[in-house]
């Protein structure tokens, strides 16, 4: 199955749902991946029904999303709550076409040995409540979260969960900057990483590094080539690469194949 390069909306989360995607349709843009916050900003003044036609009028497909479901994870006191919001927001990207979304595992208690024993039970309940939305679930692992940041941590505890709907993600960004190993690739199996953000390090003190510090693949300093192929390997039996490519008036090629081998996406 061919590689496709797709669209993050964060990478135009200024515009809003609407100007962006429409910008992103008249310059050749087709897949994008959605987000909950641009989504719930729209529905202010429209509803579903519209969001959904923004995306069919302008030939859009939506491949991903995330979710908005926080706290579903890790053990609190809301989760409950947050199990309500996972069935709102499972419904309302189901509604909208899209195969997967995915929860960043972002959270800054503190947990003990049993917490995250308890993730992975409570990883395929999601699992289970993604299911009946037909839609497969997937988990970040941001490079800050005291719960899941590590791709050794990801990778047990989705296995640990062992539920067809539930997957793991790999962020490039989140990889490089955050406590997961080089090593930690040799583990990954094939075709167990659901879907890949790509996008690269810039050159600037660690400690500067937050939610906003993104690079074009190749003009930063995480070794994308060398991070690619074992990312590849694990990924390639699935459609779709959301890139977030930083603003500025710089875009993202498609893959290319040269001798018959995906090359990256290169900055124009």
């Amino acid at each position: 199955m061919p590689m496709t390069l797709g669209m993050h909306l964060n990478t135009s989360s200024a515009a809003g749902y609407q100007h962006a995607l429409e910008g992103w349709a008249k310059a050749g843009i087709k897949n994008v991946e959605l987000t909950a916050n641009h989504l719930d900003e729209f529905m202010k003044t429209n509803s579903l029904q519209a969001a959904k036609r923004v995306l069919t009028d302008n030939g859009l497909t939506p491949v991903s999303a995330n979710a908005g479901a926080p706290g579903i994870f890790e053990p609190n006191p809301k989760r409950a709550e947050a199990l309500e919001n996972l069935r709102h927001r499972c419904q309302q990207f189901a509604e909208l076409g899209l195969p997967r979304i995915y929860q960043p595992s972002a959270s800054s208690a503190k947990f003990t040995l049993e917490d995250f024993k308890a993730g992975a039970v409570n990883m395929r309940e999601v699992g289970e409540i993604a299911k009946g939305f037909n839609l497969t679930f997937m988990v970040e692992a941001p490079r800050n979260s005291t719960f899941i940041a590590s791709l050794s941590t990801l990778l047990k505890m989705t296995r640990d969960a062992n539920h067809p709907s539930l997957k793991p993600m790999f962020d490039f960004y989140h990889f490089w900057t955050g406590p997961s190993r080089m090593e930690d690739l040799e583990s990954v199996r094939p075709g167990e990483i659901a879907h890949v953000h790509f996008q690269d390090v810039p050159d600037i003190p660690r400690e500067m590094l937050d939610q906003t510090t993104r690079e074009i693949p190749g003009d930063g300093i995480a070794p994308v080539t060398v991070l690619w192929a074992p990312v590849y390997i694990a990924w390639r039996c699935f459609a779709f690469c959301a890139a977030w490519i930083m603003p500025g008036g710089r875009s993202a090629t498609r893959h290319k194949k040269k001798n018959g081998q995906p090359t990256l996406p290169t900055a124009d």
